[in-house]
Formats: structure tokens, sequence, C-alpha cells
């Protein structure tokens, strides 16, 4: 029996009142409630919307220790429950009812003035302009160069992402069990001057994507967003985007299906 959790929760008073539900709730169960993420903790319960549990994963730097969410927030398209719903949890936990998602993250290397900094993500990460200037760059998959975007940005996303930005962007869903990474264009200019893609492109995962900004169309600085957490930089010179070898583990009931949540959030 797996007994020591960590509860990561939000400021929110929906957030507050379920912790406080919950606490007592798993310590009459005989389940230990950890101060800190240490070597024992057996999983991180992670309560609020899904930019809490981003937030918790980059907080904890992206854990072997598995997570299971409880929606206090919106949409929650990560979070596994909703509030009514602790009974159920404690018990299935108990008996064991459930398996391990992983989910694959995207890592980026950024180059600028001779430095590298790399960044990790589990939903996306977006190179665009920081001003309201569009942004000229240069894009190559494993190694070739293929276009010269013009337009807002890009934004590479995971499967876990795809619902997220992406999503919006008119990206595709995609499965979760796949292994790929979508490339997907932010107002790409398509004119007799500028020639762009405008759908999403998907990628194998052992292809990178190596974007270069264009020095005689860029302006001013480049923002670099990683599920939402941004970097400025004045002189830009690549970013480097592949699959990570990161892995977060969610835990999902027997009676969840990733199709059936689909229909439920956005049908």
């Amino acid at each position: 029996m797996k007994d020591n959790m960590l509860i990561y929760c939000s400021d929110t008073e929906a957030s507050l009142r379920t912790s406080e539900a919950l606490i007592p709730t798993l310590r009459s169960a005989g389940i230990t409630i950890s101060p800190s993420l240490t070597d024992d903790v057996d999983l991180i319960v992670c309560i609020g919307g899904g930019g809490t549990f981003l937030e918790a994963i980059h907080h904890f730097d992206f854990p072997e220790v598995p997570f299971i969410g409880i929606n206090t927030g919106h949409l929650g398209f990560f979070q596994e429950m909703m509030p009514d719903m602790l009974d159920d949890f404690i018990t299935n936990y108990r008996e064991e009812k459930y398996s391990l998602q992983p989910m694959h993250t995207v890592q980026a290397l950024v180059t600028s003035g001779g430095r590298t900094d790399e960044y990790v993500g589990l939903n996306e990460v977006i190179i665009c302009s920081a001003s309201t200037h569009s942004v000229h760059l240069n894009i190559s998959i494993g190694g070739s160069f293929i276009e010269r975007f013009s337009g807002d940005g890009v934004l590479i996303a995971t499967p876990a992402g795809s619902t997220a930005y992406n999503y919006s962007l008119g990206g595709s869903i995609v499965d979760p069990r796949l292994r790929l990474l979508q490339v997907t264009p932010m107002a790409p200019m398509n004119t007799t001057a500028y020639r762009s893609f405008t759908s999403s492109i998907v990628l194998p995962p052992d292809l990178s994507i190596g974007i270069h900004p264009d020095g005689k169309g860029s302006k001013g600085k480049i923002r670099i967003s990683v599920d939402g957490f941004e970097y400025l930089y004045d002189e830009l010179e690549s970013v480097d985007v592949r699959l990570s070898e990161k892995v977060i583990n969610l835990l999902r009931f027997e009676s969840y299906d990733f199709w059936s949540k689909v229909k439920s959030k956005f049908l």
C-alpha cells in the first residue's frame, strides 16, 4: 500500500476549500501528507486547473513521482476528478484501480550571445516576437531547410499540449499515446511577398526543429514561451526543439478514456 502523498494547491477559494476537505479524509484512511517532495512520496495531488498543474510540474522540475489532478479551475483537461469525488479517489487508489498515463515532454535549446539555455515543457514551446511586429524565422526540420516563416510566430506542441493553445490555433488534437511533435503556425503570412505553411506539420519523434531568426526581416526582441513561462532574448541565434526524454505520469482511474474526455470538454 502506497501511503505518502504531497498536495500542491492553488490559492483560489475553491482549491483551498477542497484541500481542507481532502487532508483529514486522507489521514483517516492512513495516508501521510508530506510537506515537501521527498524520496518516499508516492503521489502528488494537484488541486486547481490546468495552469496549476503546469505550474506544479515545473515547480518540482518534472519529477518521476506520478500526479493526479483535482479540478477546481475551468477546463481542467489534465485533472482527473472533481472535488466531489474524493471518497471514490481514495477507494480506487487503495484498491489500485488505476493506471499511469505517460505524457511526453518537449525540449528547447535556446542559443543567444554564445550561451545555450535549456527549457522543458509539457504542452508547448512558442517562438514569437516580443512586440506587435511580425517575426521572420528560417525553419529547418531534421537539418533540412523548409521555409522562411513570416507571421506572429510558431508553436511546437506535444500530444499533451495539442488540446491547449495549439487547438485554438487550428492545430490537430493528438492522442497522448503517440510520440510526436506538431508545428503550428501563428497567423502565417501567405501572399505574393511572403510564403508560409498555413497548416500544422506533424513530425516523428526522431526529428528536431531548428529555428533561426531572419536578421533581414525580424525586429526587436524574440519571446520564447514554454508552458506559459516567458523568456525574452535580444540577440537570439537559434532554437533547437525536440522531444525530451522526461516523462510526466498521470494517475488515471479505470474509467478514464481520452476521447470521451475530449468530447466532454470540447463538444
